[in-house]
């Protein structure tokens, strides 16, 4: 825990790269202010005493802002949670320390891990000096190993990996409900604009927002599909890749658990709360059963016994070795 904040203290070492960030934040603002000052307020006739006001357009008005301001506030506490949430890292100790003693080839038969080198070997990480979980990638944008890497997100400012990929899920899918509220109600507005006499100022103002929403809707819709394909298929970002590069099938994953569990590792145990940012998946994110559910989320147990057996392994082996020296040292 104390090397996780060591690298949430100097995650914001580089203002530069906070850019992309501040992009999304201004692309929020600017279409808050179109829709709610210039389409929600001309809905409520503020302007107009209120026995003169149509009541269809106030309670059209009221719905509509109160739905515009829920999901914003949502997708603000996603993003917020998206760049300060710390996606998870190779703990030190716990038999994942690459260290002279533990390089050897003993080390390797202990822990019943998926992804191994093509000579059976336990992946490494020459930069961190640990031994690789499975589904463990090395950000060189953050400099760390990420457990159950995703991707890196610049319009985070952060990895997005095992312990907040649910909220850059949920993070897509409010903004795709803001962006089609938007795009889809505003239009009326836009419409309007053009019929009376408003200023030339607030129609472009409108016509711009309206056209910056409908781009983004399908680059968002378009965006979540591909991520929600991903989860069904129980793969991440970097392997998708992986499996481009090496021309392999997209149709199954060595660690698929059917759709509902492959959901259930991105969006928690109980359905009801997927779309809320609230119980998160189980498990640990270090270890990974081929088909099964995650080693972690049947308990700590489970992965401090391969640990454990790791040790044991390591112990006989150098017994046995030593034994099998004494008699040529005899002779």
């Amino acid at each position: 825990m104390d090397g996780e904040a060591n690298d949430l203290s100097t995650q914001f070492g580089e203002a530069s790269k906070l850019l992309p960030v501040g992009l999304v934040l201004t692309t929020v603002v600017v279409l808050y202010m179109n829709y709610f000052f210039l389409h929600c307020l001309r809905l409520l006739q503020t302007d107009l005493p209120e026995e003169m006001r149509q009541s269809e357009d106030v309670t059209r008005g009221w719905i509509e802002m109160t739905l515009f301001h829920c999901i914003t506030g949502m997708l603000l506490y996603c993003l917020a949670r998206c760049i300060l949430t710390y996606p998870g890292t190779v703990p030190a100790g716990k038999g994942w320390e690459l260290t002279p003693e533990e390089s050897r080839p003993e080390v390797e038969d202990g822990i019943d891990l998926v992804e191994k080198k093509h000579t059976g070997e336990r992946r490494h990480c020459k930069w961190c000096l640990k031994y690789k979980p499975d589904r463990c990638h090395h950000c060189r944008v953050c400099n760390v190993c990420v457990l159950r890497m995703d991707h890196h997100c610049p319009w985070v400012y952060n990895c997005i990996g095992f312990r907040n990929h649910k909220f850059f899920f949920l993070l897509i899918f409010y903004a795709m409900l803001d962006l089609i509220l938007v795009s889809v109600t505003m239009f009326d507005t836009v419409w309007w604009s053009t019929r009376v006499d408003v200023s030339i100022s607030n129609m472009v103002v409108l016509m711009f927002a309206e056209t910056l929403a409908s781009f983004l809707t399908v680059l968002i819709v378009s965006f979540l599909s591909f991520h929600i394909w991903l989860m069904s298929k129980a793969m991440t970002t970097v392997e998708f890749c992986e499996k481009s590069l090496k021309k392999a099938s997209y149709n199954s994953s060595i660690y698929s658990q059917g759709t509902y569990g492959n959901i259930c590792a991105v969006l928690g145990p109980r359905p009801l709360l997927w779309l809320l940012p609230l119980s998160l998946p189980e498990g640990d994110g270090l270890t990974w059963g081929k088909g099964s559910t995650p080693s972690g989320s049947r308990g700590s147990g489970e992965r401090d016994s391969l640990l454990s057996q790791d040790a044991e392994g390591r112990r006989e082996s150098t017994s046995s070795a030593g034994a099998s020296r004494k008699p040529q040292v005899a002779g």
